[in-house]
């Protein structure tokens, strides 16, 4: 983003922090073998934000933190196709007992962890995500996933429209494409969230006490 962009930002007030809450819980959005795949939807960076977020996994498991996963799948048999899929039909390879659309191994969900199948970006939209957060008295969403300018994006918007503090590790997002990645990253720290490093999670999580 260039710097005249950045000034009109600041001179109009943006971008000022959330900060963490007290109860946060980890979302991995889409880490599914298809968007893993250049082949498929992956690419640009998308690879390196898997391998990044593979120790912080661990690190939030250790902390016992809820933890959330989602998969953007349909139907074997199409029945639930909609709009999203009509403006890209490469959705429809992700299936829900395929192997596209299995979250990728290096991540793989616990017992106990939260799975949610979702058909359009946003990790709330037709799920009980919401619900889910609440029931666990979550105030802060700690986001890693791809793609920035897809589903991260749109679940970080909700996230903030609903009431829940959406902190985006910016090492743990990736898109196929980077100057889509990097505008849309500038996009949230400026109007719907914080856009952080590891590093600062970890301080941050030290401030309240994980």
């Amino acid at each position: 983003m260039d710097d005249n962009a950045k000034q009109i930002y600041a001179r109009q007030g943006f971008g000022n922090r959330l900060g963490l809450g007290t109860s946060p819980a980890l979302v991995v959005i889409d880490f599914v073998n298809g968007f893993a795949d250049p082949d498929v939807l992956g690419g640009g960076n998308i690879p390196s934000a898997i391998k990044q977020t593979e120790p912080l996994l661990s690190d939030m498991r250790s902390k016992g933190l809820p933890i959330a996963f989602t998969r953007h799948v349909y139907a074997d048999d199409g029945s639930d196709h909609g709009l999203f899929n009509l403006k890209l039909p490469t959705n429809n390879r992700l299936t829900e007992d395929g192997l596209l659309g299995n979250v990728v191994e290096t991540l793989k969900p616990r017992s106990g962890e939260l799975v949610l199948n979702k058909r359009y970006p946003s990790a709330f939209f037709g799920t009980h995500f919401a619900t889910w957060l609440t029931t666990h008295r979550i105030d802060t969403l700690i986001v890693t996933g791809c793609v920035t300018s897809g589903c991260i994006r749109a679940s970080v918007v909700d996230a903030m429209c609903l009431g829940f503090r959406p902190m985006v590790i910016e090492e743990c997002v990736g898109d196929r494409a980077i100057g889509p990645h990097q505008a849309n990253l500038f996009d949230i720290q400026q109007k719907y969230g914080d856009v952080i490093s590891k590093q600062q999670l970890y301080d941050d999580l030290a401030d309240i006490g994980l």
